[in-house]
């Protein structure tokens, strides 16, 4: 941490970023898994990219790195009980996560929820370390977005539900 900074006030500082609710998922030579995530964001349009991060002591960070594929699963307001489960909260094993009927594949293989709010189909073009975690810079090869869900965001400490808007940006996109 910088100077004055400790690790219980960045914590504390990141309680009060908002964030939406991902659960991120991968598949391929390396197996299948996915974990809960806020750290995820847009990093360019053109191409469109985004940007995941994922601590490296975790258990599926070889798996991702290895498989070198991952889908972005945007949770709905109604998809709590999906987050916690990815989590690791309520003790699933992981291939118990995927259990559903709701989970299809788009371009990459990757686990992608059909009731998710918006799915991102995505290669890992680069892998950049920092701290404790790997950045993924991921190239995005598919999209598929459900226009009429709630979104869901942790802020807080706490889950809480957005009620959808679809603005005439996402009325086009929906064209």
């Amino acid at each position: 941490m910088a100077a004055g900074v400790s690790k219980l006030q960045f914590r504390e500082a990141m309680a009060r970023l908002g964030a939406a609710v991902n659960v991120v998922t991968t598949a391929g030579p390396a197996g299948c898994c996915g974990y809960t995530a806020t750290a995820v964001c847009s990093v360019s349009d053109s191409p469109a990219t985004m940007l995941v991060c994922l601590n490296r002591a975790s258990s599926m960070h070889g798996v991702f790195t290895e498989n070198g594929v991952l889908c972005v699963n945007i949770l709905s307001g109604d998809q709590r009980d999906l987050s916690v489960r990815f989590a690791g909260q309520d003790g699933t094993p992981m291939a118990s996560r995927f259990a559903d009927d709701r989970w299809t594949t788009m371009r990459t293989g990757a686990p992608a929820h059909r009731d998710a709010l918006c799915v991102i189909d995505c290669r890992i073009s680069a892998i950049h370390e920092t701290g404790t975690h790997s950045a993924f810079f991921c190239d995005v090869l598919d999209i598929r977005i459900n226009f009429v869900n709630d979104g869901l965001i942790y802020w807080a400490r706490e889950y809480h539900k957005l009620p959808a808007k679809m603005g005439d940006d996402a009325k086009k996109a929906e064209k």
